[in-house]
């Protein structure tokens, strides 16, 4: 298969047109007649582009030289065209050729200022080129004949050949056909044969006869309606031309006929198979002959015969692909709309527009015979009718459109795109962007990935204009509402990355609500920190309340054991140090609903426990007290018969529950302490096994370091089966950001850029205890700065704040409870754990198994253990090969010590 040639039509001028050079005004004499479109590439290309309306400045060089060499290229134009007909023998009337030129002219740039864009001063300079000569010949010439029936002829072809020039160079530099073809030939013909005729006739029939008037007229009328639909088809440049690209068209072939509406021969099924064998190549050429011919009607016949062979699971891309950089959008639109009943339907609503002596409403009888709409019957005009009406901006027709092929791929991803384009549109005010429900947004992979980044910024946007409606804090809600317009703002300033369908909406939604919240920031008031910030960020303590952040995941499995099962479960929550079991217990009590109770007892307020068992049971029965409001047991009961009495209580407090009960026992290691020193006997786990198989109603929720298979005696192994084990790990990267930027107080209003957030994680690995202890010294060292020193700074945290708290001896003395239990507990276990941590304190990326063995000097056997109890305790973990330490802070506290 021989590859597709890529197709560069454009003109090959690699510098500004001269005054001085001859050549160049032979240059512009051609693409005024033969290469119109050139005129748009050459404003474009040497002129900086798009030129807004009323900004077209002639004392730019290239438009000012481009109106001198237009100017003179019509004079000598004319001139020489009227030596040539005297040399032929025709009489020329000069002073009506120099009356015709100025017309011509001045009515050409009118046009092309009416257009108010770059292409605009092309078309200008085409317009008053092309009617100034044409005009020109016409006014000179044809008074020279004589008067009668042939003058009529004669002067309507000739002003039908200038108006139909104009017509034709009005195409070439606009860039496209569009609906235009049917309306100018429709136009022309209506205009002369009536209009003109009329006119013509009426003004010689008084001069010398109805019946000559009459002759006059209507072949004056025909003249000029066949002159303008020959003068706008040029089919002399589609003869000559067309038959020298039969077999091939060049790359950047310069004989392609530029300015015909003539379907060039074979142009359909070339570019039919350039588009099957290479859809993107085939779609840069397909806007290549839009830009520079005016072949529309054979781009859309190949374009739509290839799409309707693609398979639907490709269609959307495919279409998409299309949708992306078209010159013309109308490619898209009918793809979905039907080409030919719109140009029947154009051409009868231009002909009665001409024939204004016509009753419109046989016009609109005769044009509700065509649809014109969009149709949906296929998944290939559903597609395309979908990104048409994005590109249109009716999102509501975008949703129906997309819901037709919504089975197929990146289907429910464009479905939901409008779905949330329209949420966004009908939205004006502050109150209704605040109302707007975002749907959830698709997953990856995505066809639009820009558009759902951007959308995840106005959804941003959504989330502080709520904030703002609902906060009575007035510097939080100003906060939010700057936070809000810088979103706006950056969104506007990335406009140009989003795909075209959907740009324009875009930046009209972002251009809506920027305006909108810009009218309320006088309300609302500018941010002021006048007194210290209240440090939301708790150290040490459980976390409980609007405070309590993340943990998601372990609150749902809590939930699914215990709500929504058929009967409560027992579980063991473990993990190291200061990862926030406490906190998950005393705030699990609020999923539970109304029906499931939850009782907490810290065991390490047992202290030594010197009346043994009894004592511990004593405490426990002090909690479902409070709890149940049933009176516990006497203290000689628990003292003397502990398990009977328990056991008793536990019966009590079943029987008066509506629901459920949860017995949650925090550092459950305490137990094992007092078993080791005798204080308690080894069947006391034995005995709590029993109470959680003794009801349905009541179970156990134990935490503390360690999993129950770490316990070191036999007298645990009873609970091996009875309870489930739920791992309390580090916070996700997610998480550990909310925890920081939203620490539950509505009122913080001090912030953090992206990266600081990222360096705190990368400290902590999501550690919560370090996470909030990091965030509490940031806090007190801003108070200290600002309110204490008297020092003025931005209220947002950098990566520079977060290494000067780090570096201050405080934090590490600090934050010594968690680094101590956490070296303590390396001390416990499996042998050799503190020396591997000593060992790869220095070590950043870490060091293989090897190297470790040869560092510590321990066996691999003993060293392999070791590093799985490591590992198990979120100590250390193994990364393609290395062992390194998880906590960074943790680390450097080891290389301190």
């Amino acid at each position: 298969m021989a590859a597709v040639p890529r197709l560069d039509l454009a003109p090959k001028l690699k510098r500004p047109l001269s005054l001085w050079n001859p050549l160049d005004y032979l240059r512009l004499l051609y693409w005024v007649f033969f290469f119109p479109q050139a005129l748009r590439w050459y404003v474009d290309t040497f002129d900086g582009g798009y030129i807004p309306q009323g900004e077209m400045n002639w004392q730019n060089p290239i438009e000012r030289k481009l109106l001198v060499q237009g100017l003179f290229l019509t004079v000598v134009t004319l001139l020489a065209i009227g030596l040539i007909f005297q040399t032929l023998n025709v009489p020329v009337d000069w002073y009506r050729v120099a009356v015709g030129v100025p017309f011509g002219v001045v009515f050409g740039m009118a046009v092309g200022e009416a257009f108010g864009v770059a292409r605009g001063v092309g078309l200008g300079v085409a317009g008053g080129v092309g009617l100034g000569v044409a005009g020109g010949v016409a006014g000179g010439v044809e008074f020279g004949v004589a008067v009668g029936v042939p003058f009529g002829v004669v002067f309507g072809v000739a002003f039908g050949v200038a108006f139909g020039v104009a017509f034709g160079v009005a195409f070439g530099v606009a860039g496209g056909v569009g609906l235009g073809v049917a309306g100018g030939v429709a136009g022309g013909v209506a205009f002369g044969v009536v209009a003109f005729g009329v006119a013509v006739g009426v003004a010689v029939g008084v001069a010398g006869g109805v019946g000559l008037g009459v002759a006059v007229g209507v072949a004056g009328g025909v003249g000029l309606g066949v002159a303008v639909g020959v003068a706008v088809l040029r089919p002399e440049v589609w003869l000559i031309a067309s038959p020298l690209n039969l077999r091939t068209i060049q790359n950047s072939s310069w004989l392609l006929p530029r300015i015909t509406l003539l379907p060039l021969p074979n142009l359909v099924w070339r570019l039919q198979n350039w588009l099957q064998d290479d859809w993107e190549t085939g779609l840069h050429n397909t806007n290549e002959l839009l830009a520079y011919t005016l072949q529309f009607i054979p781009v859309v016949q190949a374009v739509n015969r290839v799409i309707a062979k693609i398979p639907p699971d490709q269609i959307i891309w495919t279409v998409s692909r299309l949708a992306a950089n078209p010159f013309d959008w109308n490619i898209v639109h009918f793809a979905s709309a039907s080409l030919d009943e719109t140009l029947k339907s154009t051409f009868i609503k231009d002909f009665f527009s001409f024939l204004f002596f016509l009753p419109r409403s046989w016009g609109e009888v005769l044009q509700a015979r065509f649809n014109t709409d969009t149709r949906l019957n296929t998944p290939a005009s559903a597609a395309a009718a979908g990104f048409w009406h994005l590109h249109e901006k009716k999102t509501a027709r975008a949703i129906e459109a997309f819901a037709v092929v919504r089975s197929l791929l990146y289907g429910e991803e464009m479905y939901t795109l409008a779905q949330t384009l329209t949420a966004f549109q009908k939205a004006q005010k502050p109150a209704s962007i605040a109302a707007i429900q975002v749907p959830p947004f698709p997953q990856e992979p995505l066809l639009r990935p820009i558009t759902w980044k951007i959308l995840t910024s106005l959804r941003r946007v959504v989330e502080d204009v709520q904030f703002v409606n609902r906060s009575v804090s007035r510097s939080a809600r100003s906060l939010a509402l700057n936070r809000a317009l810088g979103e706006l703002t950056k969104i506007l300033n990335q406009a140009d990355t989003l795909p075209q369908a959907e740009q324009g909406l875009i930046i009209d939604i972002a251009k809506t609500w920027k305006e909108s919240l810009l009218k309320i920031t006088g309300e609302v008031g500018e941010i002021s920190i006048t007194k210290p910030v209240v440090n939301p960020y708790v150290v040490g303590d459980p976390v409980q309340g609007h405070l309590f952040v993340g943990r998601e995941d372990i609150i749902r499995q809590l939930e699914e054991l215990w709500v929504m099962g058929n009967q409560i479960q027992s579980v063991v929550l473990y993990g190291h140090r200061r990862m926030g079991k406490t906190s998950i217990l005393l705030n699990a009590a609020n999923c539970l609903g109304s029906q499931i109770q939850l009782v907490y007892v810290n065991l390490l307020r047992l202290g030594d426990s010197p009346q043994g068992v009894g004592e511990v049971l004593m405490a426990i029965c002090d909690e479902i007290s409070q709890t149940v409001k049933l009176p516990p047991p006497s203290d000689a009961d628990l003292l003397n018969l502990p398990y009977r009495t328990f056991e008793r209580y536990l019966k009590q407090v079943e029987a008066k529950l509506d629901g459920g009960l949860i017995i949650a026992l925090d550092e459950f290691e305490k137990i094992e302490d007092l078993i080791e020193a005798k204080k308690i006997p080894i069947d006391f786990m034995g005995f709590l096994r029993g109470l959680v198989q003794m009801s349905s109603k009541i179970a156990f929720a134990f935490a503390g370091l360690h999993t129950l298979e770490e316990m070191t005696a036999d007298y645990f192994q009873p609970f091996f089966a009875s309870v489930i084990p739920i791992h309390v790990g580090f916070q996700e990267r997610a998480a550990t950001r909310q925890i920081l930027a939203n620490p539950g107080n509505e009122d913080f209003l001090l912030d953090y850029i992206p990266e600081a957030l990222d360096e705190i994680y990368a400290l902590t690995h999501g550690q919560p205890y370090l996470v909030q202890l990091l965030g509490f010294q940031l806090v007190r060292r801003y108070n200290d700065f600002v309110f204490e020193q008297g020092r003025s700074r931005d209220p947002v945290f950098t990566v520079q704040d977060v290494e000067a708290v780090i570096n201050d001896p405080e934090f590490f003395m600090r934050g010594r409870y968690y680094f101590d239990g956490v070296w303590g507990q390396a001390a416990r276990g499996a042998k050799g754990q503190q020396v591997i941590l000593q060992v790869l304190a220095p070590h950043l990326e870490g060091l293989s198994l090897d190297a470790l063995a040869q560092s510590t000097g321990m066996n691999n056997a003993n060293l392999q253990e070791a590093l799985n109890t490591l590992k198990r305790h979120d100590v250390v973990e193994e990364t393609q090969g290395s062992w390194r330490i998880m906590v960074e802070l943790f680390r450097r506290w080891v290389l301190q010590q």
